[in-house]
């Protein structure tokens, strides 16, 4: 059984639940609601499975206006809300409790604009990550952040989550490519943030809101900057014999002014593990880095013979520069594939905490003590070049009290991210994995000063309020939303 824990629904919501149910049906057209247990089953977790409960209903809108509409009706009727994009997050950010009303953005699917003139396109944010890409491609321009989930996971989710990816080391993460959102308040007014234009004044509303999680309030529309495809691109595949040695090369690569495009890391666990699965050619070793350049063929050419005297200079035991599309898909082949590849050898889970580059030597050492600590064993595959770690912990789910030494094995991670000056999150969120470890990164004011300004956006504390705060930090704000 998990350690999470989830507070007790509301007994006054579930009497008054056949009410909310004919509400919602008599405010929205007939298919947009779904309140059969046997369908809002399919929303009862996301990619945390640790943690399962159908939600009440949920509603499934095809516009801004219905979604104002959903939200009205549960503001009304003081019902809570769980904001639901694809139901990707691995940090548990989309699950529901069995008062809740999920609100998912899955069915907002519109391109509505794109501009290449002034570089930006206009989504619905039930738009896929790769889809936004794909409406580019033509045209030789391209959405930057791309996740690992990017087939399946949506805009709307990455805005909440402030996703990043593999390319975010010189792209940046979502909040450096959003540039404007429409987004349904508690209440149901629609507010506009941003726009197609570039450094607006005043403050910094819209990067208040990526990253939230949900928290205060839905994001329907999206503006999003869009940058041209480079002239040429070429990663290259280096193995070292040593995952420290190999966190050293990254912090090396950073100090010496390069910025590679990307920078991935596989250890020898997860090198296996790859190799039987997608059989892209990988070297046996104890860590492989994955770092990609572009620009024209003679800045390529010199950022690769620098990359290359790093990683001599290191002992790296084997430099693959890709010499074409091929040998560059086969690549990043493993890398992409990674995560599924990892399910084979059982259960895991998933973590996301985010240290200094310069730190990543040590805290790799420290994560392979703490494994042999804890009897569990791990595999780590991350975005190196900005220190965004991805520790997978394997157990098995079937064998009693693994999944809470998982857990606590997962807690200790992240205590050391941030103890070496990283913190708990990088792009997964905070959702209820990490919700109470929060107080391990910030302190009673840090905490205080969030949840007011929750409360500013969402007085009523409706939208996803188990999760970001742990529940005896933020039980004070619920129950005085309660007794407005």
């Amino acid at each position: 059984m998990s350690t999470i824990a989830m507070p007790e629904p509301r007994a006054d919501v579930l009497a008054r639940s056949s009410q909310i149910i004919s509400a919602l049906k008599a405010a929205l057209p007939q298919d947009t609601v779904i309140s059969d247990p046997q369908e809002t089953r399919a929303y009862e977790c996301d990619a945390l499975t640790a943690y399962r409960c159908p939600p009440l209903a949920v509603i499934l809108p095809r516009s801004t206006q219905e979604v104002a509409t959903a939200m009205r009706v549960c503001y009304e009727h003081r019902v809570p809300v769980v904001p639901r994009g694809a139901g990707t997050s691995l940090a548990g950010g989309a699950l529901p409790t069995a008062d809740s009303v999920v609100i998912s953005t899955i069915r907002l699917r519109e391109i509505i604009e794109v501009d290449m003139a002034n570089r930006f396109i206009r989504v619905q944010t039930g738009v896929t990550n790769l889809a936004v890409s794909a409406e580019l491609d033509a045209d030789g321009f391209f959405y930057a952040p791309d996740p690992s989930s990017q087939l399946a996971c949506t805009i709307a989710g990455n805005i909440a989550m402030n996703s990043g990816g593999a390319h975010c080391l010189k792209y940046g993460v979502t909040t450096n490519n959003l540039m404007g959102i429409r987004m349904v308040l508690t209440s149901g007014e629609v507010v506009d943030l941003g726009g197609p234009l570039l450094g607006t004044t005043g403050l910094d509303i819209l990067g208040l809101l990526c990253g939230s999680e949900g928290q205060l309030a839905i994001i329907t529309e999206a503006t999003l900057k869009i940058v041209p495809k480079p002239e040429g691109a070429r990663p290259m595949l280096i193995g070292f014999e040593s995952a420290e040695v190999a966190g050293e090369c990254v912090a090396c690569i950073i100090r010496s002014g390069l910025l590679p495009v990307a920078i991935e890391y596989m250890d020898d666990v997860c090198l296996r593990a790859v190799e039987a699965f997608a059989k892209a050619g990988y070297p046996a070793c104890a860590a492989v880095l994955i770092v990609e350049v572009e620009g024209s063929e003679d800045e390529i050419s010199d950022q690769t013979d620098r990359i290359r005297a790093i990683s001599d200079e290191l002992g790296a035991v084997e430099f693959r520069s890709s010499q074409n599309a091929e040998e560059s898909l086969a690549i990043w082949k493993g890398r992409k594939s990674a995560f599924g590849a990892m399910g084979r050898l059982g259960d895991y889970l998933c973590l996301d905490g985010t240290v200094p580059v310069s730190k990543l030597a040590f805290t790799l050492k420290r994560i392979g003590e703490l494994s042999k600590q804890h009897g569990l064993e791990v595999a780590n595959v991350f975005h190196a070049g900005d220190g965004n770690m991805h520790p997978l912990i394997l157990f098995n789910a079937n064998a009693p009290g693994e999944l809470e030494r998982a857990e606590a094995f997962g807690a200790d991670i992240l205590r050391l991210c941030v103890d070496v000056g990283g913190c708990l999150t990088g792009e997964h969120g905070v959702g209820i994995e990490k919700r109470d470890l929060m107080t391990t990164q910030f302190n009673t004011t840090d905490m205080a000063i969030q949840m007011e300004i929750k409360e500013v956006f969402d007085p009523a504390w409706l939208l996803n309020a188990a999760k970001v705060f742990p529940l005896e930090v933020s039980e004070p704000y619920r129950e005085r939303a309660l007794a407005r």
